[in-house]
């Protein structure tokens, strides 16, 4: 149902530009006007992950609400957590317009956005707002563009919403920042890991809550530098990594649009990132939570990231070419293939086939 519906609506949508298009969708969202979850969660879907009970493994990537606009609408849609920003310290906005292009021919989007948003300050009163509502929302905390320290801007961000956030998504990996890519270079993963630990430490000394944080990385690492750079998160005792941001590879696009700067997502990054995805699981030996990101628009898809060694999913881009029904058809997915293989959860299923994926080519 869901699926027919969106059919009817995307065209209305793709007429817009991507930008006013998703602003249209985040106004609905703000009004209530959205599909809703029936029923609860099949159980074989939950998981305890660095603390925190997941009732099903799917999310909506950082990006999609920068602000902190909708994230309980998000949650009401079926999702079993949301994340908003990425959220900078200072408002910023962003690259020139346009800076997001639609690659129907590809079911991909390139966009060039450079953490458009507007700050903490903002951000923060609306995560205050919800109070106690329940659900699992994470903060994806950056450094704004024209910041003398980068670092501090990270720390700034642990400290603001330590409140508030149920985890911190460290986002190193955003193509559309020049030079934010060489804070994972280890020595400086080494810099600003410490502080940002550093900064954890001292929320909890002062009576707040020890939040997980992620570090979100790179596609388009090289295959050299995947084990040291595990290395250094492994050392700094991180609780997850978000396997992957967007791409700067090109390869294999029709669309008129593939040429534009910016960073890649959709169905094209699926097997770039889900053999970055596995190769992460087995520098990391399974011992950290991965958060497959990229190309996800199916529950086939879903299930390969899962196998790959992903312990939650997030998806955007397939959201926009397929609408909210995928959620659904994905949570839908995993508990079906989970009954037909006889088993019970989604554990018995994480990187089952990450030797594979690992070796695909990127």
């Amino acid at each position: 149902m869901l699926t027919t519906l969106y059919s009817l609506a995307r065209p209305a949508l793709f007429a817009l530009s991507p930008e006013d298009a998703h602003e249209a969708t985040i106004k609905a969202l703000e009004c209530g006007v959205h599909p809703r979850a029936l029923g609860r969660d099949d159980r074989s879907l939950r998981q305890t992950v660095f603390g925190l009970d997941f009732a099903n493994p799917v999310g909506i990537a950082a990006g999609y609400d920068k602000d902190a606009r909708v994230a309980d609408a998000v949650l009401a849609m079926g999702c079993g957590f949301a994340e908003i920003g990425t959220v900078t310290p200072q408002p910023q906005p962003g690259n020139p317009k346009p800076r997001v292009f639609r690659l129907v021919s590809d079911r991909a989007l390139i966009n060039r956005l450079g953490f458009n948003n507007g700050g903490h300050a903002a951000a923060l009163r609306r995560l205050e707002a919800r109070g106690s509502r329940p659900g699992i929302v994470g903060v994806n905390v950056g450094a704004n563009k024209d910041s003398a320290d980068r670092t501090e801007d990270y720390v700034s961000g642990i400290i603001t919403f330590s409140s508030v956030a149920s985890y911190f998504t460290v986002n190193i990996s955003s193509p559309n920042t020049p030079g934010l890519r060489d804070l994972q270079a280890p020595a400086a993963l080494d810099e600003l890991l410490s502080r940002v630990m550093e900064a954890r430490a001292r929320v909890v000394a002062q009576g707040g809550i020890q939040r997980p944080i992620i570090v979100k990385i790179a596609p388009d690492i090289a295959t050299d530098d995947v084990a040291p750079v595990c290395e250094r998160l492994l050392a700094h005792n991180v609780d997850g990594i978000a396997v992957s941001n967007t791409t700067l590879a090109r390869d294999g696009l029709k669309d008129s649009s593939a040429g534009e700067a910016g960073g890649l997502s959709g169905t094209p990054v699926f097997r770039r990132a889900t053999s970055m995805l596995a190769r992460v699981y087995e520098a990391t030996g399974g011992r950290v939570p991965l958060i497959g990101i990229g190309g996800i628009d199916s529950g086939e898809t879903a299930l390969a990231k899962i196998e790959a060694g992903a312990t939650l999913l997030q998806v955007y881009t397939g959201l926009v070419y397929r609408g909210p029904g995928l959620i659904g058809e994905i949570k839908s997915y995993l508990a079906q293939e989970l009954r037909r293989r006889g088993l019970s959860d989604l554990s018995a299923l994480r990187g089952t086939k990450a030797d594979q994926w690992a070796r695909t080519a990127l």
